[in-house]
């Protein structure tokens, strides 16, 4: 029994370090909402595609935020998806959304910590 849980332990952890290592980013898309339903029907739709994560409707401000994994999917190909359910979107804002954080070094001397 301890040798199935360690075995389990382990390879959930691998798991989570080959997804931490996925290139996640995410675009914010200009498109033409009307009502919940326009948001209803990218949600069911965009979700399904290759790569997507997650994604935000912001009725309001007329813009979908989508979160996904650039390995799998670009811009382009989420473009496209938008223009085939007859929403075309246009690209308003891409960042990544996940980047490695700035590792930290003690200086010895003074002992303030450095950013490299």
């Amino acid at each position: 029994m301890r040798k199935y849980f360690l075995s389990l332990f382990f390879a959930l952890c691998a798991v989570t370090l080959f997804a931490a290592k996925a290139d996640k980013q995410v675009v914010v898309l200009s498109c033409d909402l009307h009502c919940q339903g326009c948001c209803d029907k990218i949600m069911k739709n965009i979700a399904f595609e290759k790569g997507v994560k997650d994604i935000v409707c912001d009725l309001k401000g007329k813009t979908v935020t989508v979160t996904f994994d650039a390995q799998k999917t670009d811009v382009p190909t989420l473009l496209k998806a938008f223009e085939k359910i007859g929403k075309p979107a246009t690209v308003k804002e891409t960042k990544e959304s996940q980047k490695p954080q700035a590792e930290s070094t003690t200086d010895a001397n003074t002992g303030a910590s450095q950013l490299q």
